[in-house]
């Protein structure tokens, strides 16, 4: 993986020193993606500059080197990614013939060079498998077209500065251009409040946006901005999936699958550098894992992040699996003050606001991880794909119990619920697990009744489902001025699903991947590491939405299929447990060790003075927080990372 940026601007236009110096200054703020080496390219005479930052994967020698010029001259590319399938295009382009041959070298930059060439960028997305993000100058048709993964595993913005086009991996190089305006964007503020993220196509600057998953974009010399085209899409995979559904047995399905992700797994295996991967311990990345040690005649390395907070500590879970599948294991320990040290780096690392805690641990694993190797295959995607996470099986059935009761009901349902503070409901489930052992092992059982207390009012069922992925279910409440009446919600346009879980499925895909997809390209590569997810292999997307849902939700879980592969490789009592997400003790922390730092980014008269938040507002979820009546860590921590963001990214007024 790697970083890549550029720019298309008339005012540089005969100015090869001064295409040259920007493109590299552009680069350089991408060096922590790329830090094996660093190229640029231009076309002085319309005023077109290309960087790249690179970390060296696959051909690790200087023919690898980017951007990468065809042989005639004509064509250009910088890229970011992985195209797992180059081999067998290498062949079947050899087999074409053309003036891309002889190949100079053996890297994957390459064969996406001659694909282009030899049948069009549409042809060539066509027929990769990959993630990607690219740019390709056409010196001929004077034209320059970006490109993203179907998934959108690899970030790609764009847009204007002043005159000129310009796009990057990461939103710090953009700013480096002269003409950049880096001016909020209110809608996606509110956008960010309530996903943690800013979806695309929108970016938290009015002048940028991003690049869709799935799609490309071309722009002439002199031309306005156009709208991105998609060459493969969510919906449209999914419409096609459904009416093509699977027909086998359970046990069918699992071969077909199994079959299908040892492919892949196999395509991820490939590098010229160490290799590893990430194990929770979990359902995900163990299958993963097992798949990885049945093709490798040596242990597989494994890494896991350990806490000294037991209640978030997963590492022996974790060292169980690796036991039994004979891994090479490393526990990485990390204590709270590494986690907490962390916190004020977070907005270089995120250079657009980003608020999932989970951030926090993705960062230091990541960190220790790369000490070791420097790609790791992941679980990441699994839950999305195929429908494992407890709203899915959860959602349904409160829908099914209380969407025939009048919402006034439920909302009085609610308002009891809430009458105890989340810190009670754990004192209660801790009595209570004395003679029901099953109660005493729910996690933060006072986070989940109070979630279910804000979910009850639901109006119908895809407003329940946007209660439950909320972090703040209505950010006009917070905030202020031009932010009043701003709602945050994307409009999804999903096929005809009237199945609550495909609905969910695809709303996570669409909407709630994107955000796990950024923290772990941001906090991968800022530690320099590439970081591969099998699961999210478009092929393997597309036999999950061919599958029925009985096969993916069954018996009160999610992920029936997956775990119907896994019992194949381990045994069930080790990962057969609660969900557990990637989580530190944030509430904990913002009634301690973290308390200052946050009344000062919260202040009253700071936020009057900024005019962005209802200061108001803000003291009442600050001081639930701090009494312990609710715990409102997610919804403060999206503040919290918005301000701290501010002090690093806005102009000062």
């Amino acid at each position: 993986m790697c970083g890549i940026s550029g720019f298309l601007d008339p005012g540089l236009a005969g100015d090869d020193a001064g295409v040259r110096g920007l493109a590299r200054r552009m680069a350089q703020t991408l060096a922590h993606r790329g830090p094996d080496g660093s190229g640029e390219y231009a076309d002085p005479a319309v005023g077109l500059g290309l960087g790249h930052r690179r970390l060296a994967i696959i051909e690790l020698g200087e023919t690898g080197a980017q951007p990468m010029v065809s042989r005639c001259g004509r064509l250009a590319l910088t890229y970011n990614g992985e195209l797992y399938n180059y081999r067998a295009l290498r062949r079947e382009l050899e087999e074409a013939g053309g003036p891309h041959l002889p190949w100079r070298g053996d890297s994957d930059t390459e064969v996406l060079l001659a694909a282009c060439q030899r049948w069009g960028v549409r042809g060539a997305l066509e027929r990769a498998v990959g993630m990607f993000a690219f740019a390709l100058w056409d010196s001929q048709q004077r034209k320059l077209t970006l490109a993203r993964d179907r998934m959108g595993e690899k970030p790609l913005y764009y847009g204007r500065a002043g005159n000129a086009f310009v796009f990057a991996s990461e939103l710090k190089a953009l700013r480096v251009h002269p003409g950049f305006e880096a001016a909020l964007d209110m809608e996606s503020l509110a956008l960010f409040l309530r996903h943690q993220y800013v979806p695309a196509p929108r970016c938290i600057y009015r002048d940028a946006h991003k690049l869709p998953p799935g799609c490309l974009l071309s722009v002439g010399v002199g031309g306005g901005l156009p709208e991105p085209e998609a060459y493969w899409s969510l919906a449209g995979m999914a419409l096609r999936a459904m009416e093509d559904p699977f027909l086998g047995s359970a046990d069918e399905a699992g071969d077909r699958l199994e079959g299908l992700l040892r492919e892949v797994v196999a395509g991820q295996r490939v590098s010229d550098v160490p290799l590893g991967v990430l194990l929770s311990g979990g359902v995900d990345s163990a299958l993963v894992t097992a798949l990885m040690q049945a093709q490798s005649a040596r242990p597989v390395r494994s890494f896991t992040i350990g806490f000294s907070d037991r209640n978030f500590d997963e590492s022996a879970d974790a060292a169980r699996v690796a036991a039994h599948l004979g891994t090479a294991h490393t526990t990485l320990t990390a204590t709270p003050e590494d986690a907490l040290g962390l916190v004020e780096s977070l907005p270089e690392v995120y250079d657009e606001p980003f608020s999932d805690a989970s951030q926090l641990p993705t960062c230091l694993v990541s960190r220790l991880t790369r000490e070791h190797v420097t790609v790791c295959l992941t679980g990441d995607g699994g839950d999305e794909v195929f429908a494992g996470y407890n709203r899915h099986v959860s959602g349904p059935a409160l829908w099914a119990r209380c969407g025939r009761l009048p919402v006034p009901v439920r909302r009085g349902v609610a308002s009891a619920l809430r009458w105890l503070s989340p810190e009670g409901y754990d004192a209660l489930f801790r009595a209570a697990g004395r003679a029901a052992p099953r109660l005493g092992r729910v996690r933060t059982p006072g986070l989940k009744v109070h979630k279910l207390a804000d979910a009850l009012p639901a109006r119908d069922r895809e407003d329940l489902y946007w209660r439950l992925v909320s972090t703040w279910p209505d950010p006009s409440g917070v905030l202020s001025g031009h932010g009043r009446g701003l709602e945050g919600r994307i409009r999804l346009e999903p096929p005809k699903l009237k199945d609550f879980v495909r609905f969910m499925q695809y709303a996570d895909s669409a909407i709630y991947l994107p955000g796990v997809l950024q923290k772990v390209d941001r906090a991968t590569m800022a530690a320099s590491l590439e970081s591969r997810a099998p699961y999210l292999d478009h092929r393997v997307v597309e036999l999950a939405w061919r599958l029925p849902v009985s096969m993916l939700v069954a018996g009160g879980r999610g992920k029936g299929i997956l775990r119907r592969v896994l019992e194949k490789h381990v045994p069930r009592h080790l990962v057969d447990r609660p969900k557990a997400g990637f989580d530190v003790p944030l509430a904990r922390w913002l009634r301690g060790p973290l308390k200052g730092w946050a009344s000062e980014l919260l202040a009253p008269d700071r936020l009057r003075r900024q005019g962005l938040f209802d200061a108001d507002a803000v003291a009442r979820q600050w001081a639930e927080h701090q009494s312990g009546r609710r715990e409102n860590q997610s919804r403060l921590w999206a503040l919290l990372m918005f301000q701290a963001w501010s002090d690093r990214w806005l102009p000062k007024e």
